[in-house]
């Protein structure tokens, strides 16, 4: 779940839940999705690429989209929203919306979706159901339904689940308020997502927490990670017996930080990432990594190194093999834009406004603005031009070697100005740089975060011009 521990005094474009909870306690919070290991026939040694769930918002709320979204990634990084980055599923009962989805996979292979029923951001909204469904492949979604799991007048915040082989059931657990007055994380036992057990106290240090996120048997030993006071800590617990975990690890943030997800690295035994969703700026996820989790200390990761699905709010990421990776880009479809990440400012994509070419740091709206089609070059379709995805008439071309978006002439100076060879990346081989058409000395680069086209010599220069083409 997100937006829950500001005060009244944080000045905020709308209401948020944390400025709601500040004036009414008796509201609950959330918990998000849990990661269990070794669960299910497709065991971690057949693993080889993730796939995620979330729901889409932006600042001024233009990409609200409250339906089951999905994006997969092969390192668990750098992540390829599906469907156009359009929901997959929405719900039909309760509120008709969702917030913090989660993907487990059962002990028989097939999976369960799980979901808070939210939508859109009306805190009030009491609900004592959480939404299901069942995928055999996350390419069809059947046997919707609510799941009651609890008769509070507050509502049931992120689920998740996770396989209790002690008790040979599932554990779902989410965030109330109880008599508590408040937020305590809940657990519900169920064997079939279809009615749950009576709910229990599963974690209550005392204090509000929400957003819990379980790793399950990391060497007999199990990892819930929560939201405390805007930052990210764990807990541990040699059993998942409710009121067994203590509170261990350094916490960690970046602003105001919720909705951690713990991820295994697939390509290293001691590698563990964990995401972060902020809600100042609202919806931008930062990631942390550790070598071990008993160590209970993280390091902040360089964001070029992972770029978030766009208008992605709060996840979960579940490990799937490289035949359901596959399955689901050809089911679903890869996205027909893309954006481009500054190499040295990686929080800043290249965007439109007013029509002017620029570096902005994300999130913005219109969201629209940074969206691009990749296109044959217009004056060589060997190089590639760059057209507006908002406004289709148009693209980025240099005028006085500025940067600027223009609507097609169709004259051959135009075409020659919006045309550009893509290379390898001046200050990354991995990344981009795109060498003008017509000024084939000069390159795409950023100058006081405005985009124009230069000669290229210092080392400065060579990342500014540098951008990593994705999605």
């Amino acid at each position: 779940m997100n937006d829950i521990n500001a005060r009244p005094s944080h000045p905020f474009p709308r209401p948020s839940r944390r400025s709601f909870l500040g004036m009414a306690a008796t509201v609950p919070l959330a918990a998000t999705g849990a990661l269990t290991l070794g669960a299910g026939t497709a065991s971690a040694a057949t693993n080889s690429a993730y796939v995620m769930c979330y729901f889409t918002e932006s600042p001024d709320m233009l990409a609200a989209n409250y339906g089951l979204h999905l994006a997969v990634s092969t390192d668990g990084l750098q992540w390829t929203p599906l469907n156009q980055n359009d929901p997959v599923a929405t719900p039909t009962e309760g509120s008709l919306g969702l917030r913090d989805p989660f993907i487990l996979r059962k002990q028989d292979g097939t999976f369960v979706v799980l979901a808070t029923d939210l939508n859109g951001t009306d805190w009030t909204y009491v609900s004592q159901y959480i939404h299901v469904w069942d995928s055999t492949d996350l390419r069809s979604f059947t046997g919707y339904r609510r799941m009651k799991v609890h008769s509070l007048d507050t509502h049931a915040w992120a689920p998740e689940a996770y396989w209790d082989a002690s008790r040979g059931q599932y554990g779902v657990i989410y965030s109330a308020v109880n008599s508590s007055g408040h937020n305590v994380i809940m657990v519900n036992y169920t064997s079939d997502f279809v009615t749950a057990g009576d709910p229990q106290v599963f974690f209550d240090p005392g204090y509000d927490v929400i957003d819990g996120d379980l790793a399950v048997g990391v060497n007999g030993v199990n990892y819930l990670y929560f939201k405390k006071n805007s930052t990210l800590v764990g807990a541990r617990s040699t059993s998942l017996d409710p009121g067994s975990f203590t509170e261990f690890s350094t916490a960690v943030s970046h602003n105001g930080t919720e909705a951690p997800t713990l991820v295994k690295s697939l390509t290293s035994s001691s590698t563990w990432y964990l995401w972060g969703d902020t809600w100042s700026p609202n919806g931008v996820f930062y990631a942390w990594q550790t070598s071990s989790l008993a160590a209970g200390t993280w390091t902040a990761l360089d964001q070029k190194t992972y770029t978030q699905p766009l208008n992605s709010k709060h996840c979960g990421i579940q490990p799937i093999t490289s035949t359901e990776y596959n399955n689901l880009v050809a089911k679903w479809g890869t996205p027909a834009w893309n954006r481009l990440k500054s190499y040295n400012y990686p929080a800043r994509y290249v965007r439109h406004s007013n029509f002017v070419g620029r570096i902005d740091e994300y999130a913005f709206d219109p969201y629209t603005d940074s969206q691009w089609k990749l296109v044959p070059g217009l004056a060589d379709s060997s190089g590639v031009s760059f057209q507006s995805v908002n406004y289709p008439t148009r693209y980025l071309r240099h005028y006085n070697y500025a940067l600027q978006l223009d609507v097609n002439d169709g004259t051959s100076s135009f075409a020659g100005d919006a045309t550009f060879y893509r290379t390898a990346g001046l200050a990354d081989s991995t990344w981009s740089s795109f060498r003008s058409y017509n000024y084939p000395t000069r390159y795409i680069r950023h100058s006081n975060y405005l985009l124009r086209i230069d000669p290229i010599s210092t080392s400065t220069e060579q990342q500014d011009a540098t951008f990593y083409v994705g999605y």
